[in-house]
């Protein structure tokens, strides 16, 4: 950050917008750079700006890159809005190296840390141990669910917090003729019940069971893709043994599924039960089956035990969803810093959401390790961008309506600040939709900017803890990996307190800096891949699980 006075930041010295950190009337006087001018607009919180009055087409600068162009004349002191600036963002090409960067200090201190994982036989590390059910093809959903309401409470793994309870009140009320006015201010909050306390495997963090709407009917491509996802969860480091049920006939076949499996671990030893209903017969031979064979794999997952791992081991999946004007400089720049410092010690971090890296390519591709991986990089980001372009949409077009309402009124704008999640460091390595993390550092993963389809991604890639942003607050989760939720105001964090994890808001405020937060980020990060602390959306069982269709969703 640049210039911070009070109620407005400056975030870049080439920027010509300033952020608004509180509420500003018109007229309130703005003394900046030796400049002295009054607020032509009211301006919120978190939205920008003009220093200066701008003519037509017009560029707007955000942290140092072009982030739009004006529509309209704009006068001094107004803030920029959808009405009077568009999407623009700077060309890209292939240019030289700048992979140098400086290591932030407080790496030392995590040099000796661990965290107690459990072991892989391929070197993997888990920070949870899972046993996976899941269906090749959307036809098996049923039998998945099946399988669920058989296991889950009998062997104590249901969800601990259900609203049966609350129904019970409702149905008293009614039943003891209440009216429909006392019922609607009835107080039905309650304390959840813990229904994990009898775990007949306490070495097993849950069964997932995951459904999905794909394997046939779409083009073989998504259903290559789908094997592809589905071999990152069977291999993943967060999960033991996995059951799979195949119909037969669907597109994504189980020999397509074992070949991916192979490409991510060629020497793949873990419990593997698949079960195809189609040779089987009756859907009582299948469930029989698959019961029998789950059972036995849990006894031997539930052999696993926690031993201490360096955090060279972490692979660390950098998300966000529900934006605001205010990620772009509190909780994304901090996980930035984490980044940094986890590269640093040897670790993995992978920044996905390709349509909000639009505007930065340049910056990306330049900090790529060397040239083939730049273009490779650049590649993806064109013909993404022109797929979505063929069917009338752009990455213009990303910016949500609550992202819009919060500040971020272009997709550059909106972008520029989800890249600061990334950090300094060089990109190590780009990845295509589903393929796997191998090396350690910055990973560039292909992905929708969707929240849920990305963290599913990058939890197929390799995540094994995903640190996700949200400034208007998002409750995603995913099966196997542990999300932890940063607010990146202080607003959110009090007001939705059962889903965000750790406050950024302190960094907006002026209380808390970017590296004292980070270090505040890690411990609990450590914390969680440990087991000793639960994150809220694993708590309340947020298991989000959307596999990404190659058509266009940004």
């Amino acid at each position: 950050m640049s210039t911070t006075q009070n109620g407005f930041l400056q975030i870049h010295p080439e920027d010509n917008v300033l952020v608004a950190l509180t509420d500003l009337q018109k007229g309130t006087p703005i003394h900046f750079n030796e400049k002295t001018f009054s607020l032509a607009t009211d301006v919120a919180a978190k939205h920008k700006f003009t220093v200066e009055a701008l003519a037509n087409n017009a560029e707007i600068f955000m942290y140092g890159t072009l982030v739009g162009k004006t529509c309209a004349p704009i006068p001094q002191g107004a803030a920029i809005t959808v009405d009077n600036i568009r999407h623009a963002a700077a060309d890209y090409h292939l240019g030289n190296r700048k992979t140098a960067w400086t290591i932030p200090g407080e790496a030392e201190s995590f040099k000796n840390r661990t965290f107690l994982g459990y072991y892989r036989q391929d070197g993997s590390v888990g920070t949870a141990n899972y046993w996976l059910v899941i269906p090749l093809v959307f036809c098996e959903n049923r039998n998945i669910n099946t399988l669920k309401e058989a296991l889950n409470e009998k062997l104590g793994f249901a969800t601990p917090r259900g609203y049966q309870n609350e129904v019970s009140s409702l149905v008293d009320m009614y039943q003891t003729g209440k009216s429909v006015k006392e019922i609607l201010e009835a107080d039905l909050l309650t304390t959840p019940e813990n229904n994990t306390a009898n775990k007949l495997f306490p070495n097993i963090d849950g069964i997932k069971f995951i459904n999905h709407d794909m394997g046939c009917g779409g083009t073989r491509i998504d259903s290559d893709a789908l094997c592809g996802l589905l071999a990152g969860y069977i291999t993943h480091p967060n999960v033991a043994g996995a059951t799979v049920l195949s119909l037969g006939c669907q597109h994504a076949q189980a020999a397509i599924l074992q070949d991916e499996i192979k490409k991510r671990d060629p020497n793949f030893s873990k419990p593997l039960v698949l079960l195809e209903q189609q040779k089987l017969g009756t859907e009582q031979i299948l469930m029989h089956e698959a019961l029998k064979q789950t059972f036995a794999g849990l006894i031997e997952a539930n052999q696993a035990e926690r031993k201490p791992a360096p955090l060279s081991k972490l692979c660390i999946g950098l998300e966000c969803g529900g934006s605001d004007g205010f990620s772009g400089i509190s909780a994304n720049p901090a996980l930035g810093y984490l980044s940094d410092i986890l590269v640093a010690l040897g670790g993995s971090v992978i920044l996905a959401e390709f349509p909000e890296l639009c505007g930065v390519e340049q910056d990306l591709s330049d900090r790529c390790v060397d040239e083939p991986t730049a273009q490779r990089f650049m590649n993806l980001m064109r013909t993404y961008n022109a797929r979505a372009e063929a069917d009338g949409s752009g990455f213009y077009a990303n910016p949500s309506p609550g992202n819009i309402k919060d500040g971020l009124i272009t997709d550059a704008i909106k972008s520029a600040g989800a890249a600061k999640k990334g950090g300094t460091s060089a990109v190590t390595a780009v990845l295509d939709y589903p393929e796997k993390v191998t090396k350690p550092g910055l990973n560039l993963l292909c992905t929708p900017g969707s929240d849920v389809e990305s963290t599913t991604a990058e939890v197929g890639s390799g995540a094994n803890i995903v640190l996700f942003t949200t400034g208007l607050g998002t409750p995603t989760g995913n099966p196997i990996t542990p999300v932890i939720k940063l607010s990146t105001n202080t607003a959110l964090y009090n007001r939705m307190p059962d889903i965000i994890d750790i406050n950024c808001g302190s960094i907006i405020e002026g209380i808390e800096t970017i590296p004292a937060t980070v270090i505040r980020i890690l411990d609990y990060v450590i914390d969680v891949a440990s087991g000793v602390k639960i994150p809220k959306a694993v708590k309340l069982g947020q298991d989000d699980f959307i596999p990404w269709k190659r058509g266009v969703s940004l």
